[in-house]
């Protein structure tokens, strides 16, 4: 939603979700300038790379473009191929079904659990229980005959999915997990790192995230062969730089020094960021809590979660339900946005299978996301909750 800058209310516009500059950005990206060392190769993309992979508790870490690449990748380096599947949420941002295809593989997918709106790993249990069988050593889902070949869940909102579960599936079904972390650098779960706990984990840097390099991604990977073999797709398969031989079909996938002189000087902040996002996250919930009609999402009692957008569920009875109420927002320079239309309601992913996924529409239907910025002051959160429930007290 924009608006028109004479239509601001007094208070000026509070956007939903902007950068947070606040470190060394300017001094790192000089150097880069200075020295020359702006592209794909220079000592800033394997200190990010170094640094994000320390943070997710993964030995290695590749820089790509964006958080769609490393998913891409992850996918590929876990073997997924033409005609597999691959088990994943309805509820989250198009791109890792994307990813999916692709590798000309298929996503299934389940629902959101309702406590807090990860990925249904009873539901996924249930699947490969009852839905799959083995035959010659390959799980193959009964209904579609197709090998089933990965496990991808996404931390949405910052919030973890419950990995153990999780990777109790991966170890009694053999199969590979990419985690999709792209919204949750510096949660956890368990204590654990998300993003470190399955095979392999995948970061975005886009604007509205936690850190930002503009635009860029992270692959990480408990495995040196993964990383090397991640390292040779994503600059083009050279097999030989200098006589330009490529025996494998590669990508131009390589983040930049300069955005990566960038991510530096974020990831210095990211504990004081996640720990904004945080304390932006526990007033909403207190302002909210008890009020007939809303829902702030909750957190687990095993999780740490980021809080990458403070998200609210609003019945239809309040304010006349979540889209008039963002409207209502909106018309005093609020921004705030729905989550994402379940994948399986996707034109872009019709026929796909999905393992029912109501809870999932629920929340399409009624959470609304709010202003959560890094820097949001404390006076412009004051005005979101008074906008929210003055009229609906």
């Amino acid at each position: 939603m924009s608006f028109e800058p004479g239509a601001l209310p007094a208070g000026g516009m509070i956007p939903l979700c902007v950068p947070e500059i606040r470190g060394r950005e300017w001094e790192y990206v000089k150097d880069c300038l200075d020295t020359g060392w702006v592209s794909s190769v220079g000592s800033y993309v394997e200190r990010f790379e170094a640094g994000v992979a320390a943070r997710a508790g993964q030995g290695h870490g590749v820089a790509v473009v964006n958080g769609t690449a490393a998913l891409h990748m992850a996918l590929k380096l876990a073997g997924v191929g033409p005609g597999d599947e691959v088990v994943m949420p309805s509820l989250t941002f198009i791109a890792p079904a994307n990813a999916v295809h692709y590798l000309g593989a298929h996503p299934v997918f389940a629902d959101a659990e309702p406590d807090y709106w990860q990925m249904d790993v009873e539901q996924v249990r249930g699947f490969l229980a009852e839905e799959c069988e083995v035959g010659n050593g390959v799980l193959r889902n009964r209904s579609t005959g197709r090998r089933v070949a990965a496990l991808l869940p996404v931390h949405i909102l910052g919030h973890p999915v419950e990995m153990g579960a999780l990777m109790e599936l991966s170890e009694r079904f053999g199969l590979p997990v990419v985690e999709d972390a792209t919204e949750s650098l510096g949660g956890t779960w368990r204590g654990r790192p998300l993003g470190g706990i399955g095979h392999f984990g995948c970061f975005s840097f886009n604007g509205n995230k936690i850190l930002t390099t503009g635009g860029g991604g992270v692959l990480v990977a408990r495995d040196k062969q993964a990383a090397i073999r991640a390292r040779y797709f994503t600059t083009q398969a050279k097999d030989d730089p200098v006589e330009y031989r490529h025996e494998e079909v590669g990508y131009n996938y390589r983040l930049t020094n300069l955005q990566a002189a960038m991510g530096c000087g974020q990831l210095e902040n990211l504990e004081a960021y996640v720990e904004a996002k945080r304390r932006i996250a526990q007033r909403y919930a207190a302002a909210f809590e008890g009020r007939p009609g809303l829902c702030f999402m909750r957190e687990a009692s095993w999780a740490h979660s980021a809080f990458w957008m403070s998200t609210v569920r609003v019945d239809p009875d309040f304010g006349g339900g979540s889209r008039n109420l963002m409207h209502q927002l909106g018309m005093r320079g609020i921004q705030s946005r729905p989550l994402w239309q379940p994948l399986h309601l996707s034109g872009a992913h019709r026929g796909a299978q999905h393992l029912g996924c109501s809870v999932a529409e629920r929340l399409w239907k009624e959470a609304l996301s709010l202003p959560c910025s890094v820097g949001l002051s404390s006076e412009d959160q004051e005005r979101v909750i008074e906008a929210i429930l003055g009229g609906n007290s």
